[in-house]
C-alpha cells in the first residue's frame, strides 16, 4: 500500500493552491488588460492569425495615407485647371473685343496689357506645386515645370508619372502632363497668348487666333476631366478603404479582445475557487504540536 504522509499532503495542497492562484492571476491580468491574448502562449493559433491581421491593418493604413496624399495632389490640380480655364476665357473675351474695328490703338494696347497679365497668371498656374513638387512636371526635380521664355520651355519628364498605390494591385496617377495640357513650343497656350498680345499692339485683328485658343482651352478642359475621373476613383477607394479597415478591426477584436462580461464572471469564479481552496486546505491540514516543534 502507498503510505500518504503529512508532507505528501502538504506538497499536494501547495500544488493545488499554486495552480488555483495562477488561474486567478491569469484572470486578473485578462480583466485588467481587456485582452484575451496577453502572450503568444495564451493562444498560439490565435496569435498567428492576429499577427496576419495586424499586417493587413498596417498595409491598409498605408493605402489610406496614399489615398489622402493622392487626393490632395488631384484636388490641387483640379483647382488649378479651373483657374486656367477662367484665364483662357478672359483672354478669349479680350481677343474678341480686340477684333472690334471701332477700337482705337490705345484701347487695343490696354487689352494687350490685360492679356500679358493673364499670361503671367497662366505661367504661375503651370508652375503650381504641392509640398514642393511640381504637379505638371512628372517626376522631374526641376525648380519649375515651365521656364519663362518665348515660348516658355517645359522641364517635365514626359511619360514618367507620379503614382500612388491605393491597394494591393491598384495604383493611380496623381500628377498631370503639363506638355499635353499647356502645349509646347509654338503650339503652346503661351505662344497663342503672346501672338494675341502682339497682334493687339500692332493694331491687327486677333480674331484669327481664336480657333487656336479654343483648341488650347479644349486641352485644358480635357485634362481637368481626366483629373476629375481620377479624383472620383480615389474617393471610391477611400470609402472602400474605410470599410476594409473596419472589417479588419472587427476581425482583430474578435481574436484579441476579451468579452468584459465573461472576464468579470471568470475573475469572480477564480476568486471564489481560490478562497474556497484556502479554506478547505486550512481545515484539512491543521498544524499539530509536532509541526511547531519542527
Amino acid at each position: 500500500m502507498l503510505r500518504v504522509t503529512d508532507q505528501t499532503m502538504l506538497s499536494a495542497a501547495e500544488r493545488r493552491l499554486g495552480a488555483s492562484q495562477a488561474r486567478l492571476s491569469s484572470a486578473q491580468d485578462a480583466a485588467s488588460s481587456g485582452q484575451r491574448i496577453t502572450r503568444p502562449s495564451d493562444d498560439p493559433v490565435g496569435t498567428a492569425a492576429s499577427l496576419g491581421i495586424r499586417a493587413q491593418i498596417a498595409a491598409n493604413a498605408q493605402y489610406k495615407r496614399n489615398i489622402d496624399d493622392g487626393t490632395a495632389w488631384l484636388t490641387t490640380l483640379d483647382s488649378t485647371l479651373g483657374n486656367v480655364t477662367d484665364y483662357l476665357r478672359k483672354a478669349r473675351d479680350l481677343a474678341v473685343q480686340g477684333g472690334n474695328g471701332s477700337l482705337n490703338q490705345d484701347g487695343k494696347n490696354a487689352l494687350a496689357t490685360q492679356i500679358d497679365s493673364l499670361r503671367g497668371d497662366l505661367l504661375a498656374a503651370a508652375n503650381t506645386k504641392y509640398l514642393g513638387r511640381n504637379v505638371f512636371a512628372g517626376t522631374s526635380d526641376a525648380a519649375a515645370a515651365f521656364t519663362d521664355g518665348t515660348p516658355p520651355s517645359f522641364n517635365g519628364m514626359t511619360g514618367d508619372t507620379v503614382q500612388r498605390r491605393i491597394g494591393p494591385d491598384q495604383t493611380v496617377q496623381v500628377d498631370a502632363n503639363g506638355a499635353a495640357i499647356f502645349g509646347t513650343g509654338s503650339n503652346s497656350v503661351f505662344s497663342i497668348i503672346d501672338a494675341i498680345s502682339s497682334d493687339l499692339r500692332k493694331g491687327s485683328d486677333p480674331s484669327p487666333r481664336l480657333q487656336s485658343l479654343d483648341t488650347a482651352m479644349s486641352a485644358v478642359v480635357s485634362g481637368r476631366a481626366d483629373v476629375g475621373t481620377r479624383l472620383a476613383q480615389l474617393q471610391r477607394a477611400g470609402s472602400e478603404n474605410m470599410t476594409e479597415q473596419n472589417a479588419l478591426e472587427t476581425r482583430r477584436s474578435g481574436i484579441e479582445d476579451l468579452d468584459l462580461g465573461k472576464a468579470a464572471l471568470d475573475l469572480q469564479l477564480q476568486q471564489t475557487n481560490y478562497q474556497a481552496a484556502l479554506a478547505v486546505t486550512a481545515r484539512t491540514l491543521q498544524p499539530s504540536l509536532m509541526d511547531f516543534l519542527k
